[in-house]
């Protein structure tokens, strides 16, 4: 491939340069895409997050729904009752990331039963 056929490749998979990057630091980190995923369910207590996502420590949740809610995949809804309750629901934004992840886990299907190689 010459570098104008590999800059037209570039250019179609990426039509703004650096966009895959700005969102692979919203959802690159780890447990970000599996606590997506457990939103699409509908809406979830930190207690049921923490729960359905598995193994993840309650500081990195925190600061996980902080990081969405900040960049608008999530909102996050406070009931004025006693003891306090706070649901979060993906926002449009969020679903917005479906396809995505159906195709993510369209790929791991097909791969996870793969030798890794080194």
């Amino acid at each position: 491939m010459n570098i104008t056929d590999e800059k037209n490749f570039i250019t179609s998979l990426e039509p703004t340069a650096g966009c895959i990057a700005g969102a692979m630091q919203i959802i690159g980190n780890k447990w970000t895409a599996l606590i997506i995923r457990d939103l699409f369910a509908g809406p979830k207590r930190f207690c049921e997050l923490e729960k359905s996502v598995g193994n993840i420590n309650p500081r990195t949740l925190s600061q996980r729904l902080d990081d969405l809610e900040r960049h608008g995949i999530i909102t996050r809804a406070c009931f004025n009752e006693v003891p306090p309750r706070i649901e979060y629901t993906l926002a449009q934004k969020g679903l917005d990331l479906q396809p995505i992840l159906e195709q993510m886990a369209v790929w791991g299907n097909k791969h996870q039963a793969l030798p890794a190689t080194s």
